[in-house]
């Protein structure tokens, strides 16, 4: 047999592997080894986080609905979220956490992410949740200026309200106190030591201690009581005017109140928008916002207004004068918020009687103008974040 040189052994090795590389392996040939599967890592699942709300996006309660509606003051409605029925009074604290007060609790929102994360029932029975002008449940609201506790004035139907106070830490009702009928407002004092709750339907607000929490009434009226739960004479809303603590509370666009809290005795100013007067706000320098929401007699009186009234420190036996722009608005409405600056007034569109809108008025306080803007369901509870 002829012997192969190892340059022909090195030959045939060369067509044996091409032979694999091009088809069928001979039946000799050893198997080719097999293949590890690599592992394929699939990439983390990402969670998009919430665009941060923009600061001065407008908050209100939609009374209409069961929601609450953040607003970009140019162009409208960006985001809601779901609170309980009927929200009517919010309050902001400097945490971005809003409290909202609707009939059968309060919600409490995260306004930086928009979304509900707590809600904390009454302790007070008010009966089945309902809707409208006289439902019963949580009115108005006010954080103490710590922020350690939110206090909200709780409607019972056919009886005297309910203070009730809330820790704001544990997010439970701590304690409740008897205020009067139909809280519509709920203020706090600068220092944070009282609480005041604006009792429409008796004619009177109650001064509550924060610390012992002891009530004590005090009967506004300056029309007097006559006509009772009918009387449309009431009060409705309050404000804390900052230089003195004293409360502001408007009459028909025809009478301030300037209340004492401390004494119970107060004064009365003339006003000039001769309307029926419910939502008020005052800023740092002292300016009052009143919302005027239309006639009583339509014969007698004008219609829906903004008040602007400021102080004219040139005039006035005690140094002071009162100055008042009346700027008229289109419709009813409810409650008012300010820019920080002070240039823009936003004038909610609910109104709590028949006649409300699904919007707010953007009002300039410089040159008066005044641009409608649609804005949630209802829109009663209003605060600038």
């Amino acid at each position: 047999m002829p012997r192969i040189s190892a340059a022909g052994t090195a030959l045939l090795a060369v067509a044996l592997l091409a032979g694999c590389a091009g088809g069928e392996s001979p039946a000799t040939s050893a198997p080719e080894p097999a293949r590890a599967t690599p592992t394929v890592i699939a990439p983390a699942t990402r969670i998009p986080t919430p665009t941060p709300t923009p600061e001065n996006t407008l908050l209100i309660a939609d009374f209409g609905s069961d929601t609450v509606t953040f607003v970009d003051p140019e162009k409208g409605p960006v985001d809601s979220v779901k609170v309980g029925a009927a929200p009517y009074g919010l309050t902001v604290g400097d945490d971005g956490r809003a409290w909202v007060a609707t009939a059968d609790a309060v919600a409490v929102v995260d306004t930086r992410t928009r979304e509900r994360i707590d809600r904390i029932p009454y302790e007070t029975e008010t009966g089945p949740v309902t809707t409208g002008e006289y439902r019963g449940g949580g009115m108005g609201i006010a954080l103490a200026p710590d922020g350690e506790h939110v206090y909200v004035g709780v409607n019972v139907p056919d009886a005297k309200g309910v203070l009730e106070v809330i820790d704001t830490g544990e997010r439970e009702v701590t304690a409740t106190v008897p205020v009067g009928r139909r809280p519509f407002d709920v203020d706090v004092s600068k220092d944070g030591r009282e609480i005041y709750a604006t009792g429409h339907d008796s004619f009177d607000v109650t001064v509550v201690h924060a610390g012992s929490l002891k009530p004590r009434r005090i009967e506004v009226a300056p029309y007097g009581t006559e006509g009772g739960l009918g009387s449309w004479l009431k009060p409705h809303y309050a404000a804390v005017r900052p230089s003195d603590g004293r409360l502001l509370l408007p009459f028909e666009g025809e009478k301030l109140v300037v209340l004492d809290p401390r004494t119970g005795a107060y004064d009365v100013e003339k006003m000039t928008a001769d309307t029926h007067q419910h939502g008020v706000t005052v800023t740092d320098d002292g300016t009052l916002f009143a919302v005027g929401t239309g006639p009583i007699d339509p014969d007698t009186d004008k219609g829906p207004s903004l008040t602007v009234r400021t102080k004219d420190s040139k005039h006035g036996k005690d140094g002071t004068h009162s100055k008042e722009r009346i700027i008229p608005l289109d419709g009813p409405h409810e409650d008012v918020a300010v820019s920080q600056d002070g240039r823009t007034a936003y004038v909610t569109g609910g109104f709590t009687r028949d006649g409300h809108w699904n919007g707010i008025s953007v009002v300039d306080t410089e040159d008066g103008s005044v641009r409608r803007l649609p804005a949630g369901e209802r829109p009663l509870g209003i605060a600038v974040l």
